[in-house]
């Protein structure tokens, strides 16, 4: 079976100037569908260049990135661009939720600008994937009238909705509080069971802890990439904090 995910020497560097940063150093790594792996790392580290790369929010400066076996390098601004619409899932620290927009108008959005119209039905996909994080029940309601945990699993909602392969998580936490923390990564290793390839960015250890693979980053390079502790909570009752 094809890794989902396959790099070779990634290199990244940005010009500062007429200074030269190398955030990655090449970096080589093979995910393989249905893992659920953090990325852990200092500020600086990598990890959130590294995530983008593998995310096509940004592009190598040199090596090779094979996306389902698909050289990502042959692929122009529109492919993609469509790879995000329709095989990516993205959930960040900062939620992005529209405000005074419903949690079910949030969700839809991704669908709305989905010029393939791949899913026939975007309210009653946006109604599913808000059933699926335990939020039934707050769908009419808007993001200012949710808490941050409430926030938070709409925008996980919003990251499930166009039935993606994998979801990548930028810091998902790093917002909330540690119950609500729990509460996400129980969410995320529900997900993981029913299937999902998940990438998460952490500098919390306990966070990482729940993944099934930990990859640790130093000055732009991976240090070191083991099996996770697995701080299995997903028998927590999930609806209950909903």
């Amino acid at each position: 079976m094809k890794p989902v995910i396959e790099t070779k020497n990634l290199t990244k560097t940005y010009q500062m100037g007429e200074v030269s940063v190398k955030a990655l150093q090449g970096v080589n790594l093979t995910i393989d569908k249905g893992e659920f792996v953090a990325i852990m790392g200092a500020s600086g580290s990598g990890k959130s260049t590294l995530m983008n790369l593998l995310g096509c929010l940004d592009v190598q400066t040199s090596g090779d990135y094979l996306l389902d076996g698909i050289d990502v390098n042959t692929l122009n601004k529109n492919d993609r661009a469509a790879i995000r619409n329709q095989k990516h899932g993205f959930v960040f620290q900062g939620f992005n939720l529209l405000a005074r927009t419903t949690a079910l108008e949030n969700v839809e959005l991704p669908l709305i600008y989905d010029r393939t119209q791949r899913i026939k039905k975007p309210k009653e996909a946006a109604a599913i994937a808000l059933e699926r994080v335990g939020l039934k029940d707050r769908m009419a309601h808007e993001s200012t009238q949710l808490s941050g945990g409430e926030q938070q699993r709409v925008a996980i909602a919003r990251s499930l909705v166009n039935q993606p392969e994998i979801i990548f998580a930028d810091e998902p936490t790093g917002n909330l509080d540690t119950k609500t923390s729990v509460d996400i990564m129980a969410l995320f290793q529900k997900l993981n069971e029913q299937g999902l390839t998940l990438i998460i960015v952490t500098h919390e250890p306990d966070i990482a802890a729940c993944a099934k693979r930990i990859i640790k980053m130093q000055d732009g390079q991976i240090i070191n990439d083991q099996p996770g502790n697995i701080r299995n909570i997903i028998a927590r009752d999930i609806e209950e904090s909903a």
